[in-house]
């Protein structure tokens, strides 16, 4: 029994073919797809319309239940997806990713494994990576180690080829962690295979995100495969985009392969750990007494403030918010009289603006003055504070921001400053990634070369480095001009700098030469435009003359139609006044020219005849002879503009004159713009430095004010202390005469030392009395105050004018309330009076009885009495106060 031929599947239709039951017919069916796909002239080929509205055949084939027609089917993608452009790729992404991973990469079949990675990158080149990404990473989480294992060995392929700035690194570094736990040693091994591929690109930056959550000994490992990449030069993007592709392809039409070249290496961004970090609130971390205590007046608590402030902020990448208040807060730190208080603001400053980063560049005019300001300091900690800050602030802004503030502290008068500031534009040049404007170029060569006369060697040899920077970005062409009045040791110095100078920017100047000649070229095309027209329409040449009539009117009244008047009246009225323009040196040319098309026998002849009728007709005629001297200069003139009239080239003329005009203006009003610039800038230099010396001066003037509210308030504390003295010596002068008026009577100097003797004090009946001076010295002893003052005034003019007389003053009766008082001061004063003021008392009573002798022994035994009374008195306030 013979074999039944099999059935040809071939005339069907390929959606027919690849949807059918029988896996060899499918199989067919993909092959000619690739092949149809392959052969279509463009993307909007009939052939690709029904696989890209019907995208489930795709999924179909991508997960085929037959290995070889599942290959086939996976190829037939790639075509499609090769030839069929973005629609295709959009319209069949999210059917065949999913089946890609769990049934192409995880497959047998190392082609089949290959085609579905090819496919994977396929679809990153035509649009973006960004959904290929999201369909990867859940099939991490599959129970499947071999789906895993596959997952992390495609994200390594696609990093490796398109590299950190089209692949969004953060899902896949997030995921290994996980990757590294699992049990699988296969999948252990390929999570370990994409961090090293991450680790190619992104270096130290990864670690912040997953290295925590890793095991020691993980750790370890992972380090000895890192160590063997750190070598390495950085990697580069081995497959390009679409758009990359086109936008490559129209610049080497414009520009050299090898600028190409260069310029792709430029590209290479170095990705930072700002790039990978999740933003932090830092303002609701903020401690609630921060502006509390940086307003306090003691500058620990301000220090502590900032230290408590500078944990908060120190984080790889701060979620933007108002700053201002704390901005404003730190910039008045700033000026701060305590060191370490604005070094702990400038690092403040410095983990904000690195924290923040373009954000932060609105905060840059009201913190950049204070710290370029502060840079006279010469301690070494708190310059490198202060750079820091700087560097950082400039790395969130930029050179055209950060250039103003530059250049003018780079002529401030502090030696200090000027230094530091130096130091920081050399660092600007080096890292910028943008290279300066030509004014911005002219500025800094301007101010560097005016550091080359500095007094100081070190801010010379600055102002060099500064020109050397400079020449490597923009060129040595570009910097002659600025170069030209150096020396040549200066130059020298100069180019070292220039040689060992390594910078992130390049001038490219030639896009910009390049359009001038382009722009050369239109005029001429444009003249002879104008001329082919002329030679196109002869007809309306005979109303030309008539318009050319009124602008040479005024040249026939010299003569030239005296002389062609007898030759050209029979008839030639119209070509004779073409000849009317002899004066301008072009007419008699001219005329002849315009009406040789339509009287080719005519103009000969009169051009012949006009020549020599001046040379023989007026030989000695002076002025007409004039004329025919410029002749032989009119052929070239006539030549070149062949088919202008005379007007044309009259206003041709004027045009030309008026251009010469503009020009010669326009170099005036540059000339008058660059002296209104210079004397701008010296103007502003000049404001600066005024407003330098009015803060200056304010800021003494408050000081003084200060210092004189608080001599004044010392003043006033000292009249009120004066005056209470003087109220205590008062109430003390009284309360001594009230004692005096008590102790009246005299006494012998026996009975009075005995007496005294009695009452001294402590019972001490020492013989030795001591002068009122020495006792004065003494007083500090005392045991009341209000007495040692009363005694040490004793002795005064005051007191002795009181004390005139026997220390008695008769008139002067006590009244009832200030007999009390007088009884208790007379008793304490004479129980506590010491032996030396006893001793003094005695001797002026016994002056004063001017050596009477002979009173009567009542007046002592009366004095004895009252010195009695005065002693229980006194026995009896002890008793009351203990």
């Amino acid at each position: 029994m013979a074999e039944q031929p099999e059935e040809d599947f071939s005339s069907l239709p390929l959606p027919d073919r690849i949807a059918h039951k029988n896996w060899k017919v499918r199989k067919g069916g993909y092959e000619d797809a690739a092949k149809a796909f392959a052969a279509t002239p463009h993307e909007s080929d009939p052939v690709f319309r029904p696989f890209i509205l019907d995208s489930g055949l795709w999924k179909g084939a991508v997960a085929d239940s037959n290995v070889a027609a599942q290959q086939e089917g996976i190829n037939a993608l790639c075509a499609f997806l090769k030839f069929g452009g973005l629609e295709a790729c959009r319209r069949s992404r999210n059917a065949t990713v999913s089946a890609i991973v769990e049934k192409g990469l995880s497959s047998t079949r190392a082609a089949t494994k290959q085609s579905a990675l090819e496919a994977l990158l396929l679809y990153i080149e035509l649009d973006k990576a960004d959904p290929i990404i999201e369909d990867l990473i859940p099939s991490l989480a599959n129970k499947q180690p071999k789906i895993i294992a596959a997952t992390l060995s495609a994200l390594t392929a696609i990093y490796h080829a398109y590299g950190v700035k089209i692949v969004d690194p953060k899902p896949a570094l997030k995921s290994l962690p996980k990757a590294f736990g699992h049990a699988d040693k296969n999948v252990r091994a390929e999570a370990s295979n994409l961090a090293v591929e991450l680790y190619r690109w992104l270096r130290e930056a990864m670690k912040t995100l997953f290295w925590e959550e890793l095991k020691p000994v993980q750790q370890q490992d992972l380090e000895k495969l890192f160590d063997a990449i750190k070598q390495e030069p950085p990697p580069k993007q081995d497959r390009l985009l679409r758009s990359q592709q086109a936008a490559l392809a129209s610049k080497l039409e414009e520009e050299d392969v090898v600028e190409a070249a260069e310029e792709e290496e430029d590209n290479t961004v170095e990705v930072e750990t700002f790039d990978l970090a999740e933003p932090v609130d830092v303002l609701a971390k903020v401690p609630k007494d921060l502006y509390e205590n940086l307003a306090s007046t003691k500058w620990k608590e301000r220090k502590e403030a900032l230290e408590a402030f500078y944990e908060v902020a120190h984080v790889d990448k701060i979620k933007d918010g108002h700053f201002d208040e704390i901005i404003q807060c730190l910039a008045k730190c700033m000026k701060d009289a305590n060191i370490a208080v604005v070094t702990v603001a400038a690092n403040c400053v410095n983990v904000l603006a690195k924290g923040l980063r373009k954000p932060f560049s609105r905060y840059r005019s009201r913190i950049m003055s204070p710290i370029m300001e502060r840079l006279k300091e010469k301690k070494q900690a708190l310059a490198d504070a202060l750079g820091q800050a700087l560097d950082s602030i400039f790395g969130s802004t930029g050179l055209t921001e950060c250039l103003e503030d530059i250049l003018e502290f780079l002529s401030h008068k502090n030696p200090q400053v000027k230094l530091e500031t130096l130091k920081f534009l050399i660092r600007c040049l080096k890292t910028t990634r943008v290279a300066p404007s030509k004014p911005e170029t002219k500025s800094i060569a301007d101010a560097a070369t005016k550091l080359l006369t500095d007094t100081s060697e070190v801010t010379r040899s600055g102002g060099a480095e500064i020109l050397g920077t400079l020449m490597k970005i923009m060129g040595e062409r570009a910097m002659g001009p600025y170069l030209e009045g150096l020396d040549e040791i200066r130059k020298t110095k100069i180019k070292e700098y220039f040689d060992a100078a390594i910078v992130k920017a390049k001038d490219k100047p030639k896009p910009v030469v390049a359009p001038p000649p382009k722009a050369a070229q239109p005029p001429q095309k444009r003249m002879v435009k104008k001329a082919a027209p002329g030679a196109k329409k002869p007809a309306p040449r005979a109303s030309t003359p008539q318009q050319e009539d009124p602008p040479t009117r005024p040249a026939p009244s010299r003569g030239l139609p005296s002389k062609l008047g007898g030759l050209t009246k029979p008839g030639l009225a119209t070509p004779g006044a073409g000849l009317k323009a002899p004066k301008k040196m072009t007419g008699p040319g001219g005329a002849p020219s315009l009406a040789s098309p339509r009287r080719a026998v005519v103009s000969p002849t009169y051009e012949v005849e006009a020549t020599p009728a001046p040379k023989l007709g007026r030989g000695l005629a002076g002025r007409p002879l004039g004329k025919p001297i410029p002749a032989p200069a009119s052929p070239p003139a006539l030549t070149v503009p062949a088919g202008m009239t005379a007007a044309e080239r009259a206003e041709l003329e004027e045009l030309r004159m008026e251009n010469d005009r503009i020009k010669r203006a326009a170099e005036e009003l540059r000339a008058e713009r660059s002296k209104l610039t210079s004397q701008i800038h010296e103007l502003q230099h000049q404001n600066a430095q005024l407003i330098e010396d009015h803060t200056r001066d304010v800021l003494s003037i408050k000081a003084k004010e200060t210092q004189l509210v608080r001599a004044r308030s010392d003043a006033e504390a000292a009249e009120e202390t004066v005056y209470k003295q003087q109220r205590e010596i008062d109430r003390l002068k009284r309360e001594l005469s009230r004692t005096m008026r008590a102790n009246s009577p005299s006494a012998p100097p026996d009975h009075k030392d005995q007496i005294y003797r009695d009452t001294g004090v402590n019972g001490s009946n020492t013989h030795h009395y001591p002068s009122l001076e020495r006792y004065n010295s003494s007083m500090s002893e005392s045991r009341d105050v209000g007495f040692q003052r009363a005694r040490s005034y004793m002795s005064s003019p005051s007191s002795e004018k009181e004390n005139s007389g026997g220390g008695l003053d008769a008139t002067a009766p006590l009244t009832k309330k200030q007999r009390p008082t007088t009884m208790m001061s007379t008793d304490s004063s004479s129980s506590m009076r010491p032996p030396a003021m006893k001793h003094e008392s005695g001797s002026r009573t016994k002056d004063s009885e001017g050596g009477s002798n002979g009173e009567p022994v009542e007046n002592w035994k009366r004095a004895a009495e009252v010195t009695s009374q005065l002693k229980a008195r006194i026995e009896q306030m002890k008793a009351k106060q203990g």
